[in-house]
């Protein structure tokens, strides 16, 4: 059995060791504590991270360009008076041309056809650079199919005094946006003076036998408002659609 005096010094000393135990425990315990603190912070960043990543960019809407739309004007008195037009100098087109239109729909752009109708298209561009069609007006409207423009009467007989006439492509289609001339039933195909006609079907249908100036390029949502303006039938638009300008430019 243990005197009093030996159990108080080995609880004593079992004190000193526990104390000096404990001293050493605790710094440890510190930078324990120090590395969960960082190792805390990479978590949430990570996760902040990830959350993010997951989230990704913010969605944007895009807004569709409003539909072009007819201004109101007055319906042109018919150049039934004015002098004949020269036939085009040069005959034959070559190169690059664009034809630009301005109406009261809007402005639309045409690429000429120079390579497969060179003469067709130098009476147009003719035509045009000679100020014939600025403020003419599409006269005719089929809904769906075709507009028609290009009369200085406006009622669908007029001309530009001469007419061309070329070989039409066997090939050639009428589909949308296709720019061509018109003729009457007793002309024979391929013949031209003025009136021209943008498609406005997928595929008008019709036989080889009308000279193709050329493509709309741009602005087909406009040649789309002018068909708008129909009154539900083949027939002249609800309102004047005039062509404001047409120019020319070679490139």
């Amino acid at each position: 059995m243990s005197s009093p005096s030996s159990s108080a010094t080995s609880s004593a000393a079992r004190r000193v060791v526990l104390l000096l135990a404990t001293a050493a425990i605790v710094p440890g315990l510190a930078a324990c504590g120090s590395d969960d603190d960082t190792g805390s912070g990479s978590t949430t960043a990570s996760t902040e991270a990830a959350t993010t990543q997951a989230e990704g960019p913010p969605e944007t809407t895009t807004e569709a360009a409003p539909a072009p739309t007819c201004r109101s004007v007055e319906q042109p008195e018919p150049r039934s008076g004015e002098p004949d037009q020269p036939e085009p100098k040069p005959a034959r087109l070559s190169g690059t041309w664009t034809v630009t239109m301005r109406t009261s729909c809007g402005s639309f752009r045409i690429r000429l056809d120079t390579a497969r109708q060179p003469k067709t298209t130098a009476s147009f561009k003719s035509l045009v650079s000679a100020g014939f069609y600025d403020g003419l007006t599409f006269h005719r409207i089929v809904p769906g199919t075709v507009v028609q423009g290009g009369d200085p009467l406006g009622t669908g007989t007029g001309d530009a005094g001469y007419t061309v006439q070329e070989t039409t492509p066997a090939d050639a289609a009428y589909t949308r946006g296709t720019v061509a001339m018109a003729k009457s039933s007793a002309d024979p195909p391929g013949a031209s003076s003025s009136q021209f006609f943008i498609v406005t079907a997928a595929d008008g249908g019709y036989p080889p036998d009308y000279a193709i100036v050329g493509t709309v390029v741009s602005g087909m949502d406009v040649v789309d408002a002018i068909d708008a303006q129909n009154s539900g039938g083949d027939a002249p638009p609800v309102q004047p659609i005039v062509i404001t300008k047409a120019t020319a430019k070679k490139g």
